[in-house]
């Protein structure tokens, strides 16, 4: 039997299993997904060896920017943004050949796309200077949309800290997108310490998280009459692309870009 899973650090607010597990039994396949848990990304390449049967894996946060080190190949969506989120696991005379994809880039920019008519009327913040936060970060550049990213930190270019959000800068910026793990199951309570007293109709709040469905970072800026999305549509849309990339002698993730 084929095994596929999600790999990263705390992993009970997945829905990958149940998502892929279901797909599974609709096309008959004899396959499961597992999540696992991994103490440090310097377990890797022991987990690898500990399970032949891997041939397809996720990776979650904390551990999209630490794996690159232990690909045999590397997709350009990867060299673009130093981040993998999708693993596929072959093998040949020499044992396993890994290679690295990410498809958090088709993701969101399939989810954002409907949610922006006129691009270049917008300007955003990115909450977050994590992995998902570089695919954002290209897809942004990609459609022309400027951004800073925003951090408890700001000793990087257009890096701003949360600190010095105000008035101004929130109104000037009205596409904002959460990319920490900031309100994630089972810390429902947390939030992103943005000021949102100063969100407004003209805002589109975009949370990667998708557990639970409204986090208190959608649920505040909804308040303020803002349009609110969750991960949930991102993570459906990467997931068949994590699919195709597992499931295809060879598949090339530049001809999406």
């Amino acid at each position: 039997m084929d095994i596929y899973g999600l790999i990263g650090e705390k992993l009970a607010h997945s829905f990958s299993p149940d998502y892929f597990n279901k797909k599974f039994q609709k096309l008959g396949i004899d396959a499961e997904y597992k999540l696992f848990e991994l103490k440090s990304f310097d377990e890797f390449p022991e987990f690898i060896a500990n399970n032949p049967n891997i041939v397809g894996l996720n990776v979650t946060i904390p551990y999209k920017r630490s794996l690159g080190r232990f690909m045999d190949t590397t997709d350009n969506s990867v060299d673009l943004t130093g981040s993998i989120n999708t693993i596929k696991i072959t093998k040949n005379k020499k044992g396993n050949f890994i290679s690295g994809f990410n498809t958090d880039i088709i993701g969101f920019e399939e989810s954002l796309k409907p949610l922006i008519k006129n691009k270049k009327c917008v300007n955003a913040l990115i909450l977050g200077t994590g992995g998902s936060s570089k695919s954002i970060a290209y897809v942004l550049r990609k459609h022309g949309i400027l951004f800073y990213f925003v951090s408890r930190n700001y000793d990087e270019m257009l890096q701003l800290n949360y600190k010095l959000l105000n008035k101004e800068i929130i109104n000037k910026n009205t596409l904002i997108i959460n990319t920490t793990p900031a309100g994630m199951y089972p810390n429902n309570n947390d939030f992103p310490p943005i000021p949102y007293e100063f969100i407004t109709n003209k805002h589109l709040l975009f949370d990667l998280i998708y557990n639970p469905s409204e986090t208190i970072f959608l649920k505040k800026g909804k308040a303020q009459g803002a349009k609110c999305i969750n991960g949930l549509k991102m993570l459906e849309i990467q997931a068949e692309a994590s699919w195709k990339i597992w499931r295809k002698k060879y598949f090339d993730l530049k001809r999406s870009f």
